[in-house]
């Protein structure tokens, strides 16, 4: 069921100043976006900062008011049909028919993309197999928990195999197992080859779960590209922690005296030493220690995590 798309080396997405308005609102501006094969991107902003109307003309249901996108090579809104066959867009909220079964339910989205009769039970079976619902082959849907009915929500975006797939906040209401069997699901799509572009506001998971991010705030890209590079990019200078045998004040003394070090606080007995900038090594600090005499019991850089890293390059505007 797989589609070859028009040029074999077109990225999954790519936007070429992207603009959408709603009256004098300006939700999207100029937005250029590349998403490649294989990626689990996770697109990141506040409420209102234009991720839905982005994952929305990526799935034909919006218009751009300028600009273009294209989906493997093919535009959104020129080749709108062959786009829908290469995509399974899973919206934030999504209507169940709460007195199908799910079986028919997926059936039903089976036929809307006409696969022959004699190939949708399997493929109806294949698809609660990977989201881990094959035991509720037979249930209601209404009698599914939320997250059970987000994985078939998921289920009746793969019906049809397709090579993108465009989440927005999938994990939204989950508790936190349903929240990490979501994540796995995504993983073992990855694994599989398809690319998946997720939206959300649980930043820490997508730290672990995604390759590259986009981070977008009021319709304008601030920041494209791999996981550990938005890290460097909102981190002035790196820092390590530093745990001694003996007087962490000794250990500060010694340390504050190179030029390599900007700064040196204590606490909880253990040393932050932060370096004079961004591209520090902080292998002279071993070295000092060591060299007097000091045993070093631990040296780890500090992590800033996605979190801290979205409060930091974002203003926390709003449209």
């Amino acid at each position: 069921m797989s589609h070859a798309p028009a040029d074999p080396a077109a990225p999954a997405v790519q936007t070429h100043d992207l603009t959408r308005t709603f009256g004098a609102m300006e939700a999207l501006t100029s937005l250029n976006l590349t998403v490649n094969r294989g990626d689990l991107f996770g697109f990141i902003g506040s409420n209102g900062a234009g991720k839905t109307t982005t994952l929305r003309i990526l799935a034909t249901f919006l218009t751009p008011s300028g600009g273009r996108a294209e989906i493997l090579g093919h535009d959104v809104v020129r080749d709108a049909d062959r786009v829908r066959h290469l995509i399974g867009y899973m919206p934030d909220f999504f209507g169940v028919y709460k007195d199908m079964e799910v079986t028919e339910y997926l059936d039903f989205f089976g036929a809307c993309y006409k696969i022959p009769a004699a190939q949708r039970e399997k493929t109806v079976g294949d698809v609660l197999e990977l989201v881990g619902l094959s035991e509720k082959k037979g249930s209601l849907i209404g009698a599914l928990s939320r997250g059970m009915q987000q994985r078939l929500g998921l289920a009746r975006v793969l019906i049809h195999d397709p090579a993108l797939l465009l989440l927005d906040e999938p994990a939204s209401g989950l508790d936190p197992r349903a929240r990490i069997e979501m994540m796995a699901i995504l993983q073992e799509l990855q694994r599989m080859g398809k690319t998946i572009i997720i939206s959300s506001h649980i930043l820490s998971e997508l730290q672990s779960l995604c390759n590259r991010c986009a981070i977008i705030e009021r319709g304008r890209l601030i920041y494209s590209g791999p996981i550990k590079g938005v890290k460097a990019a909102a981190s002035d200078a790196r820092a390590f922690w530093v745990r001694v045998d003996g007087s962490s004040e000794a250990a500060r003394e010694l340390l504050v005296q190179r030029p390599e070090t900007a700064g040196v606080e204590i606490v909880d007995g253990r040393l932050k030493v932060t370096l004079s900038g961004a591209e520090g090594d902080g292998g002279y600090i071993a070295d000092t220690l060591v060299r007097a005499g000091t045993r070093l019991l631990e040296l780890r850089e500090d992590e800033i995590g996605l979190e801290e890293v979205f409060l930091r390059v974002t203003k926390g505007e709003t449209q």
